[in-house]
């Protein structure tokens, strides 16, 4: 079960209407170093400036990224590079990473590698330690920075600790 570990940087909450600016992925193995790193131009007008902000990033520079279109087929031929298998979707937010990354897959390519569904890493963990009210982040080594390669890094992290910490059954 090949999973990718996700995460996405937007100016504003929902795909179509705002831009995906960004999104980082990591195989989740034990060396964590087969990595991807988009930067898409934003493909609406409409952008919300302090969600913009938190990518660090100005809306002059996005408009310099690049062609979404063709960063989603980098994508798509990245994760088929490294995967074996149907490659699974995680992120520390899937609810917000998967619906950018599957719309713009959708839109752009025609089809999600992933296929329909995402799984979410914080759930994953509440239901481990059987408490609704834990958090894993405390488990990540790498820096929460915003930069989306270092989050899904510092989220896969998070993930390999929770397997090997409790004892969870899981081929990598």
């Amino acid at each position: 079960m090949p999973f990718i570990m996700v995460d996405i940087e937007s100016d504003g909450p929902i795909p179509g209407d705002y831009s995906m600016i960004s999104f980082g992925a990591v195989l989740v193995d034990h060396q964590l170093d087969k990595t991807f790193y988009g930067k898409l131009k934003p493909i609406s007008e409409k952008f919300i400036p302090e969600a913009l902000a938190v990518s660090g990033h100005t809306r002059e520079e996005t408009l310099l990224f690049d062609d979404p279109a063709e960063v989603m087929q980098q994508f798509a031929s990245w994760i088929k590079e490294v995967t074996k298998g149907t490659p699974i979707f995680i992120s520390d937010n899937n609810g917000f990473d998967w619906m950018f990354i599957c719309w713009y897959f959708h839109h752009f390519t025609g089809k999600n590698p992933f296929g329909f569904s995402s799984q979410n890493l914080g759930s994953l963990f509440k239901g481990i330690v059987r408490d609704y009210s834990k958090s894993f982040k405390y488990l990540r080594r790498t820096s929460h920075t915003h930069h989306p390669v270092d989050d899904a890094i510092g989220n896969a992290e998070a993930m390999l600790s929770i397997i090997r910490e409790f004892g969870m059954k899981m081929k990598l």
